[in-house]
């Protein structure tokens, strides 16, 4: 009997040390000991060797080693992760189980500590071996490193009961811990358990009046033994004074590095010249999308700026013909994606410094890289003059095309003048022979950069008669059945004093894995004013789930046979690209239907009320719907969609209503539109009353006694798929504000 009592009291005991410490025991709790990660986890998040803070023993063969132990900003909060290396020198099996890590800052406060999901069943450490467990916590924005304490622990239901844990030792962050990598010196970064060494190799570095564009060339090096796919990693600069940057990776889709084996990644962004460019750090963050967080991976400190001689972008060349002296200067060179090509493109700008008006020359060109593989390129005019007035300038594009998968160092750009027709033996015109040498600009391939633009920068394309500015505003995701649809919504303004055309555009999404998305873009075909605004929405299908963290979109003015393309033709090309980098999306559901936002409009529904009788249910609202008359837009697609859903699912119906339609009619004071009565079932400008969602159904009547509420949604829908924008519960029969 007293044995029966005494191993009921033990379960009694153990069953509260499960309820109490629900939150914190890995045997028993997801949420700390990670026995059940999170829905949708797809990646391995890979660690770094960051140095260790220290030991704690366990006995005379054994001990946990704290390491990597790393700090990340997010908004509002910091992200720690840490490695918990645990070294069994004993004779039988470690269960990892019987302890845990624990969190805390130095005024006492208690950090939750979750173990990473990759390492979750990693519970048994077999004699003589080693284990590395990693685990991360959300600390507030004013912790630092050397705030923290790590504790191990080892549950002990022989304990007092409060506590249940006996601390077998910590370890404190010290004081002059860092885990950045000093200039110049490699770290090694474990991709799915196989040592990756990386090194910044140099820092290239171009300005114009409003950023700075550094190009940072990391090298990683296969150090292990098997081949390893580098994951999607986000690169990051920092600044001194803690700002971050993004960075976009050149050549990353697919990349694979096979054993003793190195690739360099070129880096590419945009810092404003207001900040200091002292004490810049590369930072490589991995975004676990399950944990909605994002991890980092390695710091390192950049070296100073290498030299660029031998890049001829900036300098102004003379060349001489029978017209008169002409002076060219080469703006940029950039690498595009095209389909399944690259586009080579080269800006320069033809200026006349003479006292005298000069003809336009009849130019051409080719592209040759690494002085030895020659591309035949394509002069595109983007600026409409006829002639170079003294000291007037104009702008021209070179394209060419080339295998996306093309890798060259040298890019050389040979400016020519067609000197008349030449013909070969067999009667064919030969262009080579008709054409003469004017000058040659040499460019690098690491420096082929595309312009990136901060979210909420505008960049300005400022060519004759047709000066513009583009600005990216927002990113949605619709969601549907078997795919998404992510769009970004461009803002155009029109820069010139005379009413304007949009170039018609040509759009790529890149996300943070290197990977090409071509985006498809809403065209507006009427004249926008000056300092009006055209909006335009880019959009693509991607995977359901799919990360759009660290997503960047290119944009490009069309081109098709040499010529800006006009509105029915079809692009074969793009010139004047700039990127964008995309903003984290707003997933907020409104809880109210005041000033919903659906650029170019914004709608508020007021006064809503629900009628049931024997022929259905029918719910009226009044609405006040208003419109920025500066934006022009294409609606073509965008619906709004609203939804009765009661709490029992017994009534469910929904009613759309096409943004196109919005503009299409305004009441008069008698209630009529264009002569018309006023429809109850559309939505115009304006502020309206009872608008009506109805749904015929004589045996809904006898449903309403089962639900005493219901919800009220309202999606933005496109193209078939939706989003959830608000929702308010509402009380059946009762009127609601």
């Amino acid at each position: 009997m007293n044995s029966k009592r005494k191993r009921y009291k033990t379960c009694i005991v153990l069953l509260a040390a499960v309820l109490a410490f629900g939150s914190a025991l890995p045997a028993f709790a997801a949420e700390s000991g990670g026995t059940t990660p999170p829905s949708g986890t797809t990646a391995t998040v890979s660690t770094g060797t960051a140095p260790a803070i220290g030991q704690v023993a366990l006995n005379a063969t054994s001990y946990f080693e704290l390491k990597n132990v790393v700090m990340m900003p997010e908004q509002g909060n910091k992200t720690v992760t840490f490695t918990v290396g645990v070294h069994n020198g004993g004779t039988t099996d470690l269960q990892f189980i019987d302890y845990w890590p624990r969190l805390r800052t130095k005024s006492g406060n208690q950090i939750s500590v979750r173990v990473l999901p990759q390492d979750k069943d990693k519970n048994r450490i077999p004699a003589k071996s080693s284990q590395d467990i990693s685990f991360y916590a959300t600390v507030n924005e004013s912790t630092d490193l050397k705030d923290l304490i790590f504790e191990i622990i080892k549950w002990d239901f022989s304990m007092p009961e409060a506590d249940f844990v006996r601390k077998i030792g910590d370890v404190s962050v010290p004081d002059d811990y860092t885990v950045v990598t000093p200039a110049s010196k490699a770290h090694t970064i474990q991709m799915a358990s196989n040592p990756v060494k990386g090194t910044i190799k140099k820092v290239l570095m171009s300005k114009n009046e409003k950023n700075y564009t550094p190009t940072i060339v990391l090298n990683l090096e296969n150090v292990g033994s098997k081949s390893v796919a580098v994951p999607g990693y986000q690169y990051l600069l920092r600044t001194s004074e803690g700002y971050m940057y993004p960075l976009d990776a050149k050549a990353i889709k697919d990349l694979t590095l096979n054993p003793q084996t190195n690739k360099d990644i070129d880096l590419t962004g945009s810092v404003p010249v207001s900040v200091s460019t002292e004490g810049w750090q590369l930072v490589i963050v991995q975004n676990a999308q399950d944990l909605k967080l994002n991890l980092p991976i390695a710091f390192f400190a950049l070296p100073g700026v290498s030299d660029t001689d031998g890049v001829d972008t900036g300098k102004a060349f003379s060349f001489t013909n029978k017209a008169g002296t002409y002076t060219a200067q080469l703006n940029t060179v950039q690498r595009l994606p095209w389909e399944d090509q690259d586009i080579l493109t080269a800006g320069f700008t033809l200026s006349n410094k003479g006292p005298e008006a000069l003809p336009i020359p009849d130019l051409t060109g080719y592209f040759k890289l690494d002085d030895n593989v020659k591309v035949e390129a394509k002069l595109v005019r983007t600026d409409n003059v006829i002639g170079l007035a003294p000291n007037a300038e104009a702008q021209f594009q070179f394209i060419g095309k080339i295998p996306y998968t093309s890798q060259f160092g040298k890019v050389k750009l040979v400016l020519q003048e067609k000197t008349g027709s030449g013909s070969s033996n067999d009667g064919k015109t030969d262009q080579q022979t008709a054409a003469s040498d004017l000058l040659e600009f040499v460019h690098r391939s690491e420096l082929m950069n595309i312009p990136y633009n901060n979210f909420g920068e505008m960049y300005k394309v400022t060519n004759v008669g047709r000066s513009v500015s583009y600005k990216v505003r927002s990113v949605t995701t619709y969601a549907g059945d078997t795919a998404d649809t992510y769009t970004a919504l461009l803002e155009v303004g029109n820069l010139e004093t005379r009413a304007s055309d949009i170039s018609k555009l040509v759009g790529y999404f890149k996300t943070a894995q290197g990977r090409y998305y071509p985006a498809s873009i809403s065209e507006v075909k009427s004249k926008i004013s000056p300092d009006g605004k055209a909006l335009l929405l880019l959009s693509t299908n991607i995977a359901k789930g799919f990360p759009t963290s660290g997503m960047s979109v290119i944009i490009g003015e069309a081109v098709t046979e040499g010529k800006l393309t006009e509105a029915d033709k079809k692009p074969d090309a793009y010139v004047n690209a700039a990127a964008y980098w995309l903003p984290q999306e707003d997933f907020t559901v409104k809880k109210d239907f005041k000033n919903i936002d659906l650029v170019p409009y914004q709608l508020s529904l007021s006064n809503i009320r629900s009628i049931i009788d024997q022929q259905g249910v029918k719910l009226k609202l009044d609405y006040e719907l208003t419109k920025d008359l500066m934006l022009t837009t294409n609606m073509e697609g965008r619906k709004l969609i609203l939804e009765l859903d009661d709490a029992d699912r017994k009534i469910k119906f929904n009613k759309e209503f096409d943004f196109k339609d919005f503009d299409g009619g305004s009441p008069d004071k008698q209630g009529t539109a264009s002569g018309k009565l006023e429809p109850k079932d559309k939505i115009f400008i304006g502020k309206h009353k009872d608008l009506e969602l109805q749904a015929d159904d004589k045996n809904l009547i006898f449903e309403v006694s089962y639900v005493k509420k219901f919800k009220l949604n309202l999606y933005d829908s496109f193209q078939g798929q939706k989003k959830l924008i608000a929702t308010k519960e509402v009380e059946w029969f009762i009127t609601t504000e």
